[in-house]
């Protein structure tokens, strides 16, 4: 047994969570901003769209061994984002439940073999077919927050909030970090050290995914002073912008085949 059927289910349940957001909004909401600058709640669903095609053109390279693009472009991708963006909201709801429909049909239908084929993205590094599901999961997760329709940051699950505190760890982009030191508080508490220039900061897992991730101004997030435990104040006072994230699309150090959990 490896972790594939977990994180199926696991994609499974949040695409279901994400259709029911979807299915909630009107073509006004639809229009409206979302969190993300730039981008309406229109432009989110259509990158949720689209982003589930592209991640089965990775699972076509990993079937047939040929090489094919997430997307053709940059450029290309956000044409196809813009050009979607409009549509009123049952045709979102309509091509984000095809896209998701055809997408769990192809993780299921994938040969075993074909999971450890290297595949990547637009940027390095490469990584192992399975883990098309960690970022498929990470698409959908981070997107159901930017629509700003009721879902945030704590309806995250448990195991999806520890994944990818994990590989955001393993990610860490050292050159271009704002902070030294991060301390996750609860149990069990982790404490992340040598992580470059900058103040410690602390604060729960699930708070301080959010704001590493950019999806709060550091709520529940404080600094902690060289040589004590913790800071009182109130959850990002003081913080300093968050370190860039996801410079890499997936850690350097995957096992090639499906683990038996991950991580």
């Amino acid at each position: 047994m490896t972790v594939l059927p977990a994180v199926q289910a696991e994609l499974a349940s949040a695409t279901d969570r994400l259709l029911a957001t979807a299915a909630s909004l009107s073509d006004a909401d639809v229009t409206a901003p979302s969190l993300l600058p730039g981008w309406t709640r229109g432009h989110v669903l259509a990158h949720l769209t689209g982003n589930a095609g592209s991640h089965l053109n990775l699972l076509t390279w990993a079937r047939t061994g040929v090489e094919t693009p997430q997307y053709p472009s940059v450029e290309a991708r956000a044409a196809e984002i813009e050009a979607a963006a409009a549509r009123p909201a049952a045709r979102h709801l309509a091509d984000l439940a095809d896209s998701a429909a055809r997408l769990a049909a192809a993780i299921r239908d994938l040969p075993a073999e074909a999971w450890r084929t290297p595949v990547h993205g637009m940027r390095p590094p490469s990584h192992p077919a399975w883990y098309i599901l960690v970022r498929r999961l990470r698409e959908v997760g981070m997107h159901h927050v930017d629509l700003d329709a009721g879902y945030g940051p704590h309806d995250w699950p448990r195991t999806f909030v520890h994944r990818e505190l994990h590989d955001l760890r393993h990610s860490w982009p050292y050159g271009s970090s704002t902070v030294s030191e991060v301390v996750l508080t609860g149990e069990p508490g982790q404490r992340w050290q040598n992580l470059g220039q900058g103040p410690a900061v602390q604060g729960a897992p699930v708070d301080m995914l959010a704001w590493l991730t950019g999806r709060s101004d550091g709520e529940g997030v404080t600094l902690v002073p060289a040589g004590q435990p913790s800071t009182p104040g109130d959850g990002g006072a003081l913080l300093p912008e968050p370190p860039p994230w996801l410079t890499m699309p997936a850690p350097a150090d995957l096992p090639a085949t499906p683990p038996k959990d991950y991580p």
